[in-house]
C-alpha cells in the first residue's frame, strides 16, 4: 500500500517521520486540488492522510481530530442545484471520530462568520474538502487528521507561533497510526 501524507504547508509537515511520502500542496482549495491530482496522475498511491491545523468553531474543541465528514462551506451548492447544476458539497470520511470539518478559501477570524459555520461543522480549514473531492474522484481512501491551532477568531493570526507544536502532535499520530 502506497500512502501519501498531504499537508498544505511545510510547517505542518515539519516533523513527519522520515521515509514517508509527503506532498505539500500550498494553501487553499485550488492549490490542494491541483497538487493532489498531479500526484495521483504520476504516482501509484492507494491512500491519503491529510495532516494539518484547523480552527475550532466551538469553544470546547481542542486537540487532535479525525473528521468523519467534510463540507465545502463557500460554494452555493443549494442555489446551483436549484437552477439545474447539481453540486456536491459534503463528503463522508470512513473511520472518523464524528466531527465535521468545513473547508473554504476564507481564513476565518470573524465572530459572525464563525457562528454561521458552527451551525454546520466543528472545525474549519482551507484544503480538506478539495482533497476529499479529488480522492473521491480517484476512488482513493482519505483520512483527515487535524489539530486545533486557534478558535477561528483573531487568535488565528497567531498560527505561525503554534504550528510547530501542532506539527509535532500530527507526527506523533502518524508514528502511532500509520
Amino acid at each position: 500500500m502506497s500512502l501519501l501524507v498531504v499537508a498544505a504547508t511545510k510547517a505542518e509537515a515539519a516533523h513527519v517521520p522520515a521515509g514517508m511520502d509527503v506532498l505539500i500542496t500550498g494553501i487553499g482549495k485550488v492549490r490542494a486540488t491541483i497538487a493532489l491530482t498531479r500526484a495521483f496522475e504520476r504516482g501509484s498511491h492507494t491512500s491519503v492522510v491529510n495532516i494539518g491545523t484547523a480552527g475550532a468553531l466551538h469553544d470546547h474543541h481542542a486537540g487532535l481530530y479525525l473528521p468523519s465528514a467534510v463540507v465545502e462551506h463557500d460554494i452555493s451548492s443549494a442555489e446551483l442545484t436549484a437552477i439545474g447544476y447539481p453540486m456536491t458539497d459534503r463528503w463522508e470520511i470512513t473511520g472518523g471520530d464524528g466531527t465535521v470539518l468545513a473547508t473554504g478559501d476564507t481564513f476565518v477570524t470573524d465572530a459572525a462568520h464563525r457562528s454561521v459555520l458552527a451551525a454546520r461543522a466543528d472545525l474549519v480549514d482551507m484544503e480538506g474538502a478539495a482533497l476529499a473531492h479529488v480522492c473521491d474522484a480517484y476512488n482513493i481512501p482519505l483520512t483527515l487528521v487535524k489539530v486545533v491551532s486557534d478558535q477561528a477568531d483573531d487568535t488565528a493570526m497567531d498560527w505561525p507561533n503554534v504550528v510547530d507544536a501542532a506539527a509535532r502532535e500530527l507526527a506523533r499520530w502518524l508514528r502511532s497510526n500509520v
